[in-house]
């Protein structure tokens, strides 16, 4: 449904405009560590898929399913802890080395083999943007989930591509709102590094997660 026509294209959606709310509040319960945002983005996510599917941003309309089976992650590790038995919030932490490593490789296989996938089989007509910004969302993602601080910089590597491709795409609200979390994301980072453990207790972290 459209919220107003203009020469018989949809010129803003209620698919948009929701996926907007929902998703604005969500990086706003990020930033404050608040566990609703799991829920709040399970549902924004579930907006996106039916947004970006019609817009034929086809990597970014399946990322929402894996995001959803991310967040049901997130969701448990947040409140456990990240450990069997655990009743304990998961605290901030810096990626270490290896998950750097582990998650560059990764993403790199994912954006080559994702780009060759939509060139030949969709209709894509931006294969490459599509798959980076997916890449880099998942990365971001995993690390949202484990509370590491870098994923913010991953979050906002991702917005800078998804700003411009999502105008190009005409999801002109869409762009906007990501604008809105860019500078939502500088926010969060700014204050999970103020959560950080002290210096000696982020070495002992680091090295029990390497």
């Amino acid at each position: 449904m459209t919220i107003k026509e203009r020469g018989g294209s949809a010129v803003m959606s209620w698919t948009e405009i929701l996926g907007f709310a929902t998703g604005a509040l969500c990086v706003w319960l990020v930033a404050r560590q608040h566990v609703a945002n799991w829920p709040i983005g399970i549902a924004n996510n579930v907006f996106f898929i039916v947004l970006f599917a019609q817009s034929g941003l086809y990597a970014d309309a399946g990322l929402q399913i894996v995001f959803i089976a991310l967040a049901a992650y997130g969701w448990w590790s947040w409140t456990h802890g990240g450990g069997p038995g655990s009743a304990e919030a998961l605290p901030v932490r810096r990626t270490t080395r290896t998950e750097w490593a582990v998650l560059a490789a990764a993403g790199a296989v994912g954006v080559l083999g994702l780009t060759l996938l939509l060139g030949r089989v969709t209709d894509s007509t931006v294969p490459f943007w599509d798959a980076l910004t997916t890449g880099l969302s998942l990365m971001a993602t995993y690390g949202q989930c484990r509370k590491l601080v870098e994923s913010w910089w991953l979050w906002i590597a991702a917005d800078l591509v998804y700003i411009p491709l999502y105008a190009y795409k005409g999801l002109y609200l869409t762009s906007a709102l990501y604008v809105g979390f860019l500078a939502l994301c500088v926010v969060g980072l700014l204050g999970w590094r103020r959560t950080l453990p002290a210096r000696g207790a982020r070495t002992a972290a680091a090295q029990a997660a390497a």
